[in-house]
This record gives structure tokens, sequence and C-alpha cells, in this order.
């Protein structure tokens, strides 16, 4: 078993006036991928390096398994790391850097190239395994430096944003791949990053970390569809979730500006967000029968090929609205926006927390 257990961790670094990462509690399954995603400096590498035993934390236990493995040096965690950098030896040939864990543990060498040939089979490495690394592409090394971690067999199998040194394209390709390699090699994995789109498309969960802490952990779809504050259902998705301030009465509407739109009864009295995303709005060049849409302006248009992206304010708020590619309609004209009413997400505007309902 290699579940993963953190309670109540925190590290605040010298110097530092705020902690890194504060009263971090969170529990990863057995063969589990789960994702630490988050904008620079929220915590997500930090706690990574502490589940690494790379750094101690002030408060709190990590246990891996059964074990305790808080005051467990790295090499007895049994746990193998990706870098964001390569980090491959150039001096040694492909083969020879994927061995190179094996050989420090004195395996057999029988046993080191059943392992190093089968972890390059997983990985498409097999035509390369006696070049250097200078020999290969960027994508190419980083998938070294992948084999070289799973050869390992390790409980546990951590990343630190491996894909940020290739370009977009191949960044495509291997997160394909890396996707698939997991599913195969069934490797509790934990993977930071602050791409949105890796976190989505790689992980069984997301753990979206701000200032340190975590806002959210669920599956990707609930974090992207269900965001629990103002800030996830910003960072998550492209573009990100709008978000208009409105008023309540507690009636079974709330208003915008000088419009007005329904709501569920359960709503508390005062100012409330409303959230939705860019995709589940309905765009029109006159007003729609019926009531529920928001009249709007038109403020830029972009074709983004398989749709357009629209910019359009309504009573002066910015909002993007996602348009058929033949949805002809000019900067400054009026539009009508109707939301789809169960894709309408609800927000506390003091705190932008999510209110049920």
């Amino acid at each position: 078993m290699a579940d993963i257990r953190i309670e109540g961790v925190g590290k605040t670094y010298p110097g530092g006036k705020t902690p890194a990462v504060e009263n971090i509690n969170l529990t990863i399954h057995d063969g589990e991928f789960m994702v630490l995603l988050g904008p620079s400096g929220c915590g997500k590498t930090t706690l990574l390096r502490m589940l690494a035993g790379l750094e101690y934390p002030d408060a709190g236990r990590i246990s891996i398994g059964d074990r305790d493995v808080t005051d467990l040096p790295p090499r007895k965690r049994g746990l193998a790391m990706v870098f964001q950098s390569y980090a491959v030896f150039p001096h040694l040939t492909v083969f020879e850097n994927i061995a190179f864990g094996l050989r420090m543990q004195k395996r057999p060498a029988i046993e080191v190239r059943g392992r190093v040939e089968n972890a390059a089979g997983l990985l498409q490495l097999e035509p390369y395994l006696q070049r250097y690394p200078a020999q290969l592409s960027g994508g190419q090394r980083q998938r070294v430096a992948v084999a070289r971690a799973i050869v390992m067999e390790p409980s546990v199998l951590l990343m630190d944003e491996p894909l940020s040194n290739l370009d977009a394209l191949l960044r495509l390709q291997f997160r394909a791949e890396l996707k698939k390699l997991v599913s195969e090699v069934k490797t509790t994995t934990v993977y930071v990053t602050h791409d949105q789109v890796e976190a989505l498309s790689l992980g069984d969960r997301i753990a979206v970390m701000r200032s340190g802490q975590i806002l959210q952990v669920a599956q990707p779809m609930q974090v992207y569809d269900e965001p629990a504050t103002e800030f996830v259902g910003s960072f998550i998705g492209n573009p990100p979730m709008n978000f208009l301030h409105a008023s309540s009465s507690g009636a079974s509407m709330v208003t915008i500006g000088e419009q007005s739109l329904a709501a569920p009864a359960a709503l508390p009295d005062g100012d409330v967000l409303v959230g939705i995303r860019a995709e589940n709005l309905q765009a029109f060049t006159s007003p729609p029968a019926g009531e529920g849409a928001l009249k709007a302006e038109t403020v830029v248009v972009e074709p983004l090929g398989s749709h357009n992206l629209v910019t359009a304010t309504v009573e002066g708020q910015v909002l993007k609205v996602v348009t058929r590619t033949d949805f002809a309609v000019q900067p400054g004209a009026p539009i009508w926006l109707e939301p789809e009413p169960d894709k309408l997400r609800w927000l506390r505007a003091a705190d932008g927390t999510r209110l049920e309902g």
C-alpha cells in the first residue's frame, strides 16, 4: 500500500513573514494520480519537497502506507522524483542513465538489464539506449528522466513540473504519453504544476492551492464545474469562469445593475457573485423569446478556429462568451446572453466562497 497521509503540515522558511504552507491536510489514495495545482509561490513545490524529504516540516506528520516518514531521509522513503530540469547525466548513455539508481543499489546485471529494457519499452526509448543525452530531443530527455524514476519501482512517484521545459507541441504529445504510462504502472503519483490544462487532463483528483493552503480537492471536472471559491473558478479554465456582481433580496431573482436574473430562493440578502462558464452562455443578436437573457455590449470578437471568443460587458462588467464561428456580430453591437440555469454558480461577494443552492 502506498497511500499518503499529510496531517497538519506547515512550513515557514527562515526569515519568512508568512508560512510557505500552513496546516495542510490531504489524503492521497494508493495508485492515485494527485495533481497539486496553483500559481507560483502558492506552496505546491514546498509540499512536494516535504513529501520527498528534501524539506522538513515545522509542524504535522507525513505517512506513506503504514510508515510515518516525517523523520526519514529521502533514500528510505521508497519514492522517486522527476524534476523540472531533465537532470540526466550527459556523460552516460540513455541505458546507463536509466540504470543509475539500480547500479547504486548493486542490483544483479541481469535484473538491471531487464528492468531498464522494460522501462525503455514503456517510454518508447528502445532505439536510443546507446545514445547520449546531447543526441536526444528535449522530449526524449524528459522521457529518460521519467524512465530513470519508474525503473526503481517506487511506491510513490513525485513530479515537479516535468513538462514546463518542453515546447507546446511536445508538451501535448508527452502529456498523453505520461497519462498512459501512469495508468500502466499504477504507482501513486503526486504531480506539481501551474498549468490548469495539465491538471485537468492528467489528474484523478486536483488539489488547488493558494497562499500555502488547499482551497479545494476534487475530481477535475468537479473542480471545473463546481469551484469552491472565486479564485478556483478564475484559475481553472480557459477562458476563466465569468463572475458578475449582483444583489439579492432573498427572493428568487437577483439584480445586476438594471437587469434581473433568476436565482435560487435560498440565496441570502446582500451582494453575491454569479459564476458562469463562457461555453454555458448562449448568445443572440436580438432579444430571445421568454425571460432570462441579459443584454450586453460586444467589445471584442476573437475567431479561434473551432469557435469565436466574444468579450462583452453587462452593466459595465466584463465577461467572455464562446459562440459559433458563424455568429456575426461587430464590436459595439448589442447582444443578448442567456445562461444555462443549472450552470449558474452562486458565491458570497464578501469572501468569494461557494453558496449552497
